[in-house]
């Protein structure tokens, strides 16, 4: 089991190579269905990178700043 601490300070378990969106889902169907990435320990991540270690998440929507920068990021042609 990791510990996962999310920004209000609760600390939440869950398995190891569980997600952000797993993390998510745990909070609110909403939420999950709302998420565009995340940060962990202070890096940005995808939603589906396996989270191996005990750490901080932050989880963005498209209402966050973050959330914006990475759904145009992601959206962009090159």
């Amino acid at each position: 089991m990791i510990k996962i601490t999310l920004p209000d300070g609760s600390v939440k378990e869950f398995e190891v190579n569980s997600t952000a969106i797993d993390v998510a889902k745990s909070i609110s169907e909403g939420l999950a269905r709302n998420v565009i990435s995340a940060s962990f320990n202070g890096n940005t991540i995808e939603t589906s990178t396996p989270l191996t270690t005990d750490g901080s998440l932050v989880l963005y929507t498209f209402n966050d700043p973050e959330g914006k920068k990475a759904f145009w990021h992601s959206s962009a042609t090159y």
